[in-house]
């Protein structure tokens, strides 16, 4: 899973150097899908078809711009000055997969953006730090959720994180939000995804009529940060850098 990971880091480190003011989402999509090919990967969205969306995926990134939180279809719009842009990119490699995201802004920084992001930043260390052996998956769970609280921003439920192996989503569920020494105990050899994410003033969600993208119910801002992380008899290992 090193591998897949490695390619994953080194996308999302490359790709959002290309989000500047004026860039069409399609050409990002089309850099993804060109990465994916050159190395000889397998997008985990293409075909992707859960009960949550509408149809196969037919992209290779998921592309969420301002009060876009998950799930981002890739569609004609070009960047401007200001927006919030998330980038989550999952691939197989001979068979494993890595999954992770970052969120970027586009041009001129607003400070409450800044602040958006870097609480979805500060959310996953805090969560990676609590994947310890012998810990439990609501320790992660609330972590992450405090640091929310101490930012003043409300959790969804509904989306969070989780396992990952052979598959991009796969047991466990791990909430952004929880109570600790609660929940399955974690064990050297999980792997899952971890990625605190949400919107600037509420936790309730809309979903788009392209029945992908998941907004926030008011239209305020959201960010997203997620890293592939193994647990090993040391402690928590980031497969994605």
């Amino acid at each position: 899973m090193r591998a897949a990971g490695a390619f994953v880091r080194d996308t999302l480190a490359t790709l959002p150097a290309q989000a500047t003011v004026g860039v069409n989402l399609l050409d990002l999509e089309l850099a993804a899908r060109r990465a994916v090919t050159d190395r000889g990967a397998v997008s985990c969205y293409w075909d992707y078809a859960p009960s949550f969306g509408n149809g196969p995926f037919r992209n290779v990134i998921c592309l969420s711009v301002n009060d876009a939180a998950q799930h981002g279809l890739p569609h004609d719009y070009r960047l401007r000055d200001g927006d919030v842009l998330s980038l989550d990119f999952a691939v197989s490699v001979d068979g494993w997969v890595a999954d992770a995201a970052v969120t970027v802004i586009v041009g001129r920084h607003d400070p409450a953006d800044q602040r958006l992001i870097r609480s979805t930043q500060e959310a996953l260390a805090a969560g990676i730090a609590a994947a310890q052996p012998g810990n439990r998956i609501g320790d992660i769970s609330a972590a992450i959720g405090a640091v929310a609280a101490a930012y003043g921003y409300p959790v969804n439920h509904v989306f969070g994180g989780h396992g990952v192996g052979r598959t991009m989503h796969g047991d466990l569920f791990i909430c952004n939000d929880g109570r600790a020494n609660r929940g399955f105990r974690i064990r050297p050899g999980l792997v899952f995804a971890l990625e605190p994410w949400w919107a600037a003033t509420t936790a309730r969600i809309r979903m788009d009529p392209d029945g992908w993208t998941v907004r926030s119910a008011d239209g305020s801002r959201a960010a997203h940060t997620e890293r592939t992380i193994a647990v090993t008899p040391e402690g928590p290992m980031v497969l994605t850098g």
